[in-house]
């Protein structure tokens, strides 16, 4: 009886291992679901039918995701792209940078409620609130932001130059009575009033890359009909075009 209690419990302490190879599966398909979705968000549609067929040829060859083989390296998909889509992504890479230093110049002058960054089709786009450049009615920059323009204009100091487009927006309550006949020149003239400063202060910045368009009330974030829409809609916009657009092709800077 001893014996047989012996031999009872070797068995039993003996592991099935076949669950290894569903777990192993699902790794598999969760890696891939990963960096599918990662790569949707940032490429066209011809990367990911490159992609795809990357995938279809690992899992059609049987191999799981412990074999040796089946290890997807990231220099793998690289080598699917093309030349262009390796700089347009190099260009975004590039242009966050610069959003994290801009990030970091609110974060440190607490400017969160602002000044507000976001990556568009065209660049790199920083919004400002007119409010805390302009009185109402003016296009001159409040003597205590100025500092703060000129930490911007260093940021815009890069490696390779950008076209620097600054737009100004208002609300659409008319201008009566003020400096100005109407709210396509006070858009204008403080777009022109920053980019003004921007030059100005850093002699190293070229001129030549930098420029401002007014456009009034008629290019609009928020409905007109709230305070608060019309709020949002009296900003000064700061466009940093990127090099490279996602179909591959550039923008000349000569």
């Amino acid at each position: 009886m001893a014996k047989k209690s012996k031999r009872r419990k070797k068995h039993e302490d003996h592991m099935d291992e076949s669950w290894l190879v569903p777990y192993a599966d699902i790794l598999t398909l969760l890696l891939a679901l990963f960096i599918v979705l990662f790569a949707s968000s940032t490429v066209d549609q011809d990367k990911m039918l490159q992609m795809s067929q990357v995938f279809n040829g690992i899992f059609d060859s049987g191999t799981g995701f412990l074999d040796e083989n089946a290890v997807i390296e990231q220099g793998d998909i690289v080598k699917t792209l093309t030349n262009e889509q390796k700089a347009y992504l190099e260009e975004q890479e590039a242009l966050k940078e610069i959003q994290g230093e801009v990030d970091n110049l609110i974060a440190v002058n607490e400017l969160e409620n602002t000044f507000v960054t976001s990556m568009t089709d065209e660049g790199l786009l920083i919004t400002i609130r007119d409010n805390v450049l302009f009185d109402p009615g003016k296009a001159d920059i409040k003597p205590q932001y100025i500092p703060i323009a000129e930490e911007l204009s260093q940021i815009l100091q890069m490696d390779s130059p950008r076209h620097i487009v600054i737009s100004g927006h208002t609300d659409n309550v008319p201008q009566r009575g003020g400096q100005f006949s109407s709210n396509w020149e006070l858009s204008v003239m403080r777009a022109v009033s920053l980019l003004e400063i921007i030059v100005e202060r850093n002699t190293s910045l070229n001129p030549r890359y930098f420029s401002a368009k007014g456009y009034g009330e008629y290019s609009p974030v928020a409905s007109n009909d709230t305070a608060e829409g019309r709020s949002q809609n009296r900003r000064v916009d700061v466009l940093i075009r990127q090099l490279v657009n996602e179909d591959g092709t550039t923008n000349n800077i000569e």
